[in-house]
């Protein structure tokens, strides 16, 4: 009778300590033993090193085109456009003034690809914007990792004022965002 109440009482205190089951875990986003980067503390640590070099006046407007592939700069990800996001936010935290540009007519936008700056169309849409600088950037994919470069251009002259390179380590949220287009 003392192993069966035993055994009853042990089964008892498993079920109080039930947990979520895999399955209902993994549709929330917490498949066991999934490790996953925190995209946007890095990117705000990524913005926050670009603000440490170069003072920047928080009356004039600050631009940030969309992250684009290192090997082809008229494209872009669901990952690009997601960390110009992050790193618009992290900019309009530190009280900066950030013109959102996918609400310009002066911007031309390609479908799917976000505001995409090159070198030469800087100037003419910050001078457009009025902005004091552009926040532009490149990423680059290996089997392990994303490879990100950020630069904080002036747009007179496009000069480079501020650079910031990280990485974040390729898991299953980096791999759906680089597959979104």
């Amino acid at each position: 009778m003392a192993c069966w109440m035993g055994a009853a009482l042990a089964i008892a205190g498993l079920q109080g300590c039930e947990t979520v089951s895999p399955m209902h875990s993994y549709y929330y986003g917490d498949r066991p033993g999934a490790a996953r980067s925190n995209l946007i503390e890095v990117n705000e640590r990524a913005a926050d090193a670009l603000l440490q070099t170069v003072p920047l006046d928080a009356g004039k407007p600050v631009l940030v085109a969309t992250l684009v592939q290192v090997d082809r700069l008229s494209e872009s990800s669901r990952l690009g456009r997601m960390f110009s996001e992050q790193i618009a936010a992290r900019l309009v935290q530190r009280g900066l003034r950030v013109t959102e540009v996918k609400l310009r007519d002066s911007l031309l936008l390609a479908r799917d690809q976000g505001e995409l700056l090159l070198s030469r169309e800087v100037r003419e849409v910050s001078q457009a914007q009025d902005a004091q600088a552009v926040v532009v950037g490149t990423y680059a994919v290996s089997s392990t990792v994303v490879y990100i470069n950020l630069k904080l251009v002036n747009p007179v002259g496009n000069t480079v004022v501020a650079a910031h390179n990280y990485a974040v380590p390729m898991d299953e949220n980096v791999r759906v965002l680089l597959a979104g287009r």
